[in-house]
């Protein structure tokens, strides 16, 4: 199963097509707008609602009858057989889906229940049916897709399907687990990302131990029930709950995982799928942290190429040297934390994290070019707000959802596997070979599972789905969470598996500016026409 390693994920919780303003506080105060995905100016903006639609006042679809949909697992009827009850919720839709806490006894505990959220089609007239959707993470809440819709999607796409998100289990407000506290979590984030020696390595392990430990003692027995198949498994109780015969879903980096899974799981009941930013689900723990941190190292190569083909790049003349500075910052940040206009400083590990948070999107480096300039004057304000957006820390000092803890619950759900400290040394060549820069840090990253204390109950299906309808997997060439390798890996390995790239910078393809990748996608989910496998774009 594909699992991403500790530190860094490939998460899209905030690196999508949407708009934020930021106050980086450079020069006595600047004021930016951080476009962080399309450069296509019409793909944010707002849609008007076809006059069919209904208002927020009830829901704009039938709700599901509680004759079932498909076929239904034995002892499962009475999820598959359930009505949704949607109700507004701002200028959308929500409702809760009930599931099993284990599918393998679904009588054994109590059910949970996950939020969903549906943003209807603006022109209910031609409507083509539900579209469901998810952001990666693992553990990034997907209602935030339909918070923000029409950042994530084109009116193309709004117009004509129902966007419903979910936050899958574990996750958001569906039953989210819980291992740290915010000061907890702060210290965990903050933290050394690769030990300079044996007793740090240990901190390090300890740490890991005490994690899990906490996730345990702060959490329901959920915890031991967050794995990728169970989620997968709650896709298929949603598609019948939607009245849907056929599961139609676009899934964005770990978001493919979840979707070749549910693919691999209910072949037959695959509809129109994309599955954006793809990961290789054929990796071990240390063939994807290689694959990984090769894919950071791509992105900041091309990110410190562009510095110096302006001219005058304040990082050095070529990439050796802008990435030498680079290191050294970061060596300095550890040896000594940086002051911020916060009341915390800026620590090693807030550092790595500032530097990777932009490498998600082209459109973001010249938020990274001020943090690192304001770095090299020895102000590590932007760098630490750049953290907090990746860990989504506001600026209370609370956390708006509970993602860093659990990516780390469901991906060693999914992979236990783990290494001692005194192992790391011994992979060190081969990963600062496919990362110079973040190599040392991907190397620490295989401990990342030590302590694990619950075990899944099922595990993941060989990714196949055979007699399944096309899937589209694309992939971008210089993404930095899913190098490009891996959705050629993925296309390949589906029976069905129709391969559609992206030339270009930053992490997953559709709606960011690139109007070849944006018609196929689009195509294929309302008109059913499947792209050439090959596409180039």
């Amino acid at each position: 199963m594909r699992r991403r390693v500790v530190p860094v994920n490939n998460k899209l919780v905030w690196v999508v097509a949407v708009v934020a303003v930021l106050v980086l506080g450079i020069g006595g105060g600047l004021t930016a707008a951080l476009v962080v995905g399309s450069d296509d100016a019409d793909s944010s903006a707002p849609r008007e609602a076809d006059p069919q639609s209904s208002d927020t006042g009830g829901s704009t679809t039938p709700n599901t009858p509680t004759t079932p949909v498909g076929p239904v697992p034995k002892g499962l009827e009475e999820f598959y057989t359930q009505q949704l009850d949607w109700q507004a919720c701002g200028d959308n839709e929500c409702a809760a889906l009930t599931v099993p806490v284990d599918y393998q006894d679904p009588q054994a505990s109590d059910p949970i229940k996950l939020k969903l959220e549906r943003v209807p089609a603006a022109d209910q007239a031609n409507r083509v049916g539900s579209l469901v959707v998810n952001p990666g993470g693992p553990g990034a809440p997907g209602t935030t897709m339909a918070e923000n819709a029409d950042g994530y999607f084109r009116p193309q796409l709004l117009d004509r399907v129902d966007i419903v998100a979910f936050d899958p289990r574990g996750t958001g407000d569906s039953d989210p687990v819980d291992c740290l506290s915010d000061s907890e979590l702060d210290a965990y984030v903050a933290q050394d990302p690769s030990p300079d020696d044996a007793a740090e390595g240990e901190q390090v392990v300890a740490n890991q131990d005490r994690f899990f430990a906490s996730c345990v003692a702060n959490s329901d027995a959920l915890i031991g029930h967050v794995s990728t198949v169970e989620a997968a498994r709650d896709m298929d109780v949603l598609r019948a709950a939607l009245g849907e015969e056929e599961l139609s879903y676009l899934g964005f980096s770990y978001g493919t995982t979840l979707g070749s899974t549910y693919a691999s799981l209910f072949p037959k009941n695959v509809g129109r799928f994309v599955l954006d930013g793809a990961t290789d689900p054929t990796l071990d723990f240390r063939q994807n942290a290689l694959s990984q941190a090769a894919g950071f190292q791509t992105a900041l190569d091309a990110y410190v190429d562009n510095c110096v083909a302006e001219g005058d790049c304040f990082l050095g003349a070529d990439r050796a040297a802008a990435l030498d500075t680079i290191t050294r910052l970061l060596a300095d940040i550890e040896d000594e934390p940086l002051p911020t206009n916060q009341d915390r400083d800026l620590e090693a590990g807030n550092a790595l994290y500032g530097l990777i948070t932009p490498l998600y999107s082209r459109d973001s480096w010249t938020y990274l070019d001020q943090a690192l300039q304001q770095a090299l004057d020895g102000d590590g304000s932007t760098l630490l707000l750049l953290s907090d957006l990746y860990g989504s820390r506001n600026a209370a000092g609370g956390y708006d959802d509970n993602s860093l803890e659990a990516i780390l619950a469901i991906n060693c759900l999914d992979d236990p596997e783990s290494i001692e400290p005194s192992q790391v040394p011994a992979e060190l060549p081969a990963f600062e070979k496919a990362s110079p820069t973040f190599g040392e840090v991907f190397a620490w990253g295989l401990t990342g599972c030590h302590g694990i204390q619950v075990k899944a109950e099922e595990p993941p299906p060989t990714i196949k789905a055979p007699g399944a309808a096309p899937i589209v997997v694309v992939g971008t060439t210089r993404d930095p969470a899913t190098p490009y390798e891996e959705a050629v890996a993925l296309a390949d390995q589906l029976d069905s598996g129709v391969l559609l790239t992206r030339d270009g910078d930053g992490h997953t393809g559709y709606n960011k500016g690139n109007s070849c990748i944006d018609e196929a996608v689009e195509g294929y989910l309302i008109d059913g026409t499947v792209p050439a496998d090959g596409t180039q774009c």
